[in-house]
C-alpha cells in the first residue's frame, strides 16, 4: 500500500516531476530510450497555451461579459424587441458552440452587440480555441506599433498572426479613421479570411452602405455571413425601450381608431364610397400583419391620418410598438439634439426612428426641403426599405418628394399604394351642419 504521505503529494507518480518518462520496452522498440511527454506536462503545456491565449485575446478586462450575465429578454422591452434580442443572443450562442463562417452583429449604441461578441470568445477560450478579440481602431494602432523603432515584433509577424488566428473578433467596425493605409489593410484583413473561410464575428452601428465597398460586398455574402440586427435601447442608458416616449405624437391621436373611423356611406358617391371601404380595410389587415411599406395619399382631411394613427393604435393595444411622428416634427426633433443643453444625441435620435419596430411618418413633403432634410429623410427610408421594416407613410396628393425618396415609397414589390378619392372630410362636414337660410327653404319648398 502507498504510505499517507505519497497519497498526499503532489508530484507525478509517474514522471516524479520531471515531465518525462522513458517506457520499459525492448532495446528494437521504436520508443526505447526515448523521452515521452507526461500527461501531467501536456496538462500543463496546453494550462500554459491557454492562459497565453487568454493574454493575448484582448478579453483581460473582458471577463464578466459572458452568455450567463447577459439579458436575452432585455430590461422592459416589447415583444417584439424582447423577441429580437433573444435571437441574437440565441444565433451568438449557437456561432460560440460551432465557429464556422461569419457573424456581422449590428445594432445601436449599448444594444448588447459587443456583450455578445466577448460572450462568443469568453465561451471558445473555455473550450481552448484561440480567440482574438480586438477594437478596430486598437489592431490598427498595434500595427502602426510595429513601425516604431523599438517594437519587438516584426509588422509582417503581427499582421500574420492576426489574420490567420483561429477566431477572430472585430469590434465596432467603422469607429476607425477612415484613410487610405486603414481601409487597405481591414480589406486585406476581411479577404484573406474570407478567401479562407476562418471564423469572425464583427461588430458595428454603421449601416452597410457606410463600410469601404470591397469589405461590405465579403460582409453581404449571406451564403457565409450571419447578419444579425439588434433593436434594442441603450442598455447604458437603463435598457428601458423609449421609442415614441419623447418624439412620438401618437398620444395626440389616441382617439383615432378602427371603430371611429367615418365611411361615409351616405355622404359619398359609388367609387369613393368603394374606394374608402377598400382603403380602410387595407389598413385594418396590415395593423394585423405589418409587413412592408403602406402609402396612403389624398387630399388634406380625407382621413388617411385618422387611418394611420388607427394602425398604430391598434398595434400598441396588441402590446406592440410604434412610434408616429409628423415629418417637420421629425426634423425639428433630429435638429435639436445638436443644442449644447441636449440629453439625447443625435445617433440616438436618429436610430430611435429608422430602427422603430413600426414607424408612421404622417404628411411627408410638409416639411422644409432643404438638402439636409432630404438627406436625412432618405437615409431613413432607405434603411427602412432594406431591411423591410413596417412603415405607414401619408402624403398629400399634390406634394413633391424626393426622386430617390419615391423610389423607395412608390416601389410595388414593396409597398401598397392607395389613393383616397374621397375629398376633405372637413369640408363636407361643415357644410352638412350649416343651417340652411330660412329664405332659401321657402323657395325650395314654393318650388316643389
Amino acid at each position: 500500500m502507498p504510505n499517507s504521505s505519497n497519497a498526499k503529494s503532489s508530484v507525478c507518480p509517474i514522471c516524479r516531476g520531471v515531465g518525462f518518462f522513458r517506457r520499459d520496452v525492448p532495446v528494437d522498440h521504436p520508443d526505447f530510450g526515448r523521452a515521452i511527454p507526461c500527461e501531467c506536462k501536456i496538462r500543463e503545456t496546453q494550462q500554459s497555451s491557454l492562459e497565453d491565449v487568454r493574454q493575448k485575446s484582448g478579453l483581460g478586462h473582458l471577463p464578466q461579459m459572458t452568455f450567463e450575465t447577459f439579458r436575452p429578454d432585455g430590461i422592459g422591452l416589447p415583444p417584439d424587441k424582447r423577441k429580437n434580442l433573444r435571437d441574437a443572443y440565441d444565433a451568438a450562442r449557437a456561432f460560440a458552440e460551432n465557429p464556422r463562417g461569419w457573424l456581422l452583429l449590428k445594432g445601436g449604441l449599448g444594444c448588447g452587440k459587443t456583450h455578445l461578441a466577448a460572450a462568443i470568445a469568453n465561451a471558445c477560450l473555455a473550450r481552448g480555441i484561440a480567440v482574438l478579440f480586438v477594437v478596430v481602431p486598437d489592431l490598427l494602432d498595434h500595427l502602426r506599433a510595429t513601425f516604431a523603432p523599438t517594437s519587438r515584433v516584426s509588422y509582417d509577424d503581427r499582421f500574420e498572426n492576426i489574420r490567420t488566428v483561429p477566431c477572430l473578433i472585430l469590434d465596432d467596425l467603422g469607429t476607425q479613421a477612415t484613410t487610405a493605409w486603414a481601409q487597405e489593410k481591414l480589406f486585406q484583413l476581411f479577404n484573406y479570411r474570407y478567401n479562407a473561410q476562418l471564423p469572425t464575428v464583427v461588430t458595428t452601428n454603421r449601416e452597410l452602405e457606410e463600410i469601404d465597398p470591397r469589405v461590405r460586398s465579403r460582409l453581404a455574402d449571406t451564403t457565409f455571413c450571419k447578419i444579425v440586427t439588434i433593436l434594442a435601447p441603450d442598455f447604458r442608458q437603463g435598457g428601458v425601450d423609449t421609442s415614441g416616449s419623447g418624439m412620438s405624437n401618437l398620444a395626440l391621436y389616441g382617439d383615432m381608431t378602427f371603430e371611429n373611423f367615418d365611411l361615409r356611406e351616405r355622404e359619398l358617391k359609388d367609387d369613393a364610397r368603394t374606394n374608402l371601404r377598400r382603403i380602410f380595410y387595407t389598413a385594418q389587415n396590415f395593423a394585423e400583419n405589418p409587413q412592408g411599406f403602406l402609402v396612403l395619399t389624398g387630399d388634406y382631411g380625407c382621413g388617411k391620418t385618422h387611418l394611420a394613427a388607427a394602425i398604430a393604435n391598434e398595434i400598441c393595444k396588441r402590446g406592440g410598438t410604434a412610434l408616429f411622428v409628423v415629418v417637420p416634427d421629425l426634423l425639428d426633433h433630429l435638429r435639436a439634439t445638436f443644442a449644447p443643453g441636449s440629453t439625447v444625441s443625435y445617433d440616438q435620435r436618429f436610430d430611435e426612428t429608422r430602427r422603430a419596430p413600426v414607424l408612421v411618418l404622417d404628411d411627408l413633403g410638409t416639411e422644409n426641403a432643404t438638402p439636409w432634410a432630404r438627406e436625412k429623410l432618405f437615409q431613413i427610408i432607405d434603411y427602412r426599405y432594406v431591411a423591410k421594416l413596417p412603415t405607414i407613410i401619408t402624403i398629400h396628393r399634390e406634394a413633391e418628394i424626393d426622386a430617390r425618396i419615391q423610389s423607395r415609397i412608390f416601389d410595388l414589390a414593396r409597398s401598397s399604394v392607395n389613393e383616397i378619392l374621397a375629398p376633405s372630410y372637413r369640408t363636407t362636414h361643415r357644410r352638412a351642419q350649416t343651417p340652411t337660410p330660412r329664405g332659401t327653404r321657402k323657395a325650395r319648398a314654393e318650388s316643389a
